[in-house]
């Protein structure tokens, strides 16, 4: 079974870099690749549970991913996650992104921490055998 991963991020470039590091870590699928507020509350339209993980960054081409975060909340599904991943995640930021319902925080400085939480999570979904060789 693959994770269903839908992706907020309008730096066309970091959206590679995440589907490839997606593509490696195993159990994840890219489902939708969206670069701004509006494409990302069409898209969750669209798609209300076609999605386990939402990573969702904060400053958009277009809006702001707090709407995203909060639309997230408000229609997911069970066992679904909703993940920031921002340069702007200040702790009143993080306060306040965890308020709208985000399960995590993550600065784009610190990927380790946001693999490692996706990785642990995914486990947790599907147990570890679901990782590349296990």
């Amino acid at each position: 079974m693959k994770l269903r991963v839908f992706l907020v991020e309008d730096y066309k470039r970091l959206q590679s870099l995440i589907a490839e590091l997606f593509a490696h870590l195993g159990p994840f699928e890219l489902v939708g690749t969206v670069a701004t507020e509006a494409e990302a509350l069409l898209w969750l339209e669209e798609h209300p549970q076609g999605w386990d993980l939402a990573v969702v960054d904060l400053i958009l081409d277009q809006g702001s991913g707090l709407g995203v975060i909060a639309r997230c909340s408000r229609t997911r599904g069970p066992g679904t996650a909703v993940v920031v991943f921002s340069s702007y995640a200040t702790p009143g930021v993080r306060k306040h992104c965890l308020k709208l319902g985000a399960d995590a925080v993550f600065e784009k400085n610190d990927s380790a921490a946001f693999i490692d939480y996706c990785m642990h999570w995914s486990d947790q979904r599907l147990g570890p055998a679901s990782a590349p060789g296990g």
